[in-house]
């Protein structure tokens, strides 16, 4: 079908590559890989349009820079970004520069496949983003003041003790509001509750 999307896999390594493009091709998703960002940037004038799934860490162009060019180039389809060393702080670096979606390794069959079907149905679909925003801040506003505060500090970035000094409560109280606000935003991971965020503040 010619309007069927494509996910375009940019990593240096051939064994994420093929196993990405293998798991997706048994969904019947189409891919088409690259082994470093240039090759991708020279067809992107000519894609599929779908997703871009990406590595943090690349030689010659990381997958930050990929997304800075992709921006600077116009390009609007959703990127997911892969990394074995991700941390909040990086997590929070991508979703601000517009990544769809932040994956850390090893990740499941499952939550790869998850996340590129949420990026091309929000591609096909701008309305996606408006419903999801709208639920995430339906979650958010469950949550008290303590508990929002102590969600500000974890997006940030900050460890448990430094939040607890900085609201003058005990690391262990943080430790209760920090599983209260995972349990009322149904987020599973720092990163995706950074993610939810980011997109409760889309304008």
């Amino acid at each position: 079908m010619p309007n069927e999307p494509v996910v375009h896999i940019v990593d240096d390594d051939e064994g994420v590559r093929g196993s990405l493009s293998f798991l997706l091709g048994c969904s019947e998703i189409a891919t088409r890989t690259y082994e470093s960002a240039a090759p991708f940037l020279k067809a992107v004038p000519v894609m599929e349009h779908g997703c871009i799934i990406t590595d943090v860490r690349m030689p010659e162009m990381s997958g930050m820079e990929l997304v800075a060019k992709l921006k600077s180039m116009g390009v609007t389809d959703p990127v997911i970004m892969i990394t074995g060393h991700a941390d909040v702080p990086m997590a929070i670096q991508a979703l601000h520069a517009g990544v769809s979606d932040f994956i850390e390794k090893p990740f499941s069959d499952e939550a790869i496949l998850m996340a590129v079907r949420t990026a091309l149905a929000r591609q096909q679909s701008r309305g996606e983003i408006e419903l999801e925003r709208d639920e995430i801040r339906r979650r958010l506003a469950t949550l008290s003041g303590r508990e929002r505060e102590v969600m500000e500090g974890l997006i940030e970035g900050k460890a448990n003790k430094v939040i607890a000094y900085d609201l003058e409560i005990s690391a262990r109280t943080v430790e209760v509001y920090r599983a209260n606000v995972m349990t009322k935003t149904d987020a599973r991971t720092l990163s995706e509750l950074v993610r939810m965020v980011m997109i409760a503040r889309l304008a």
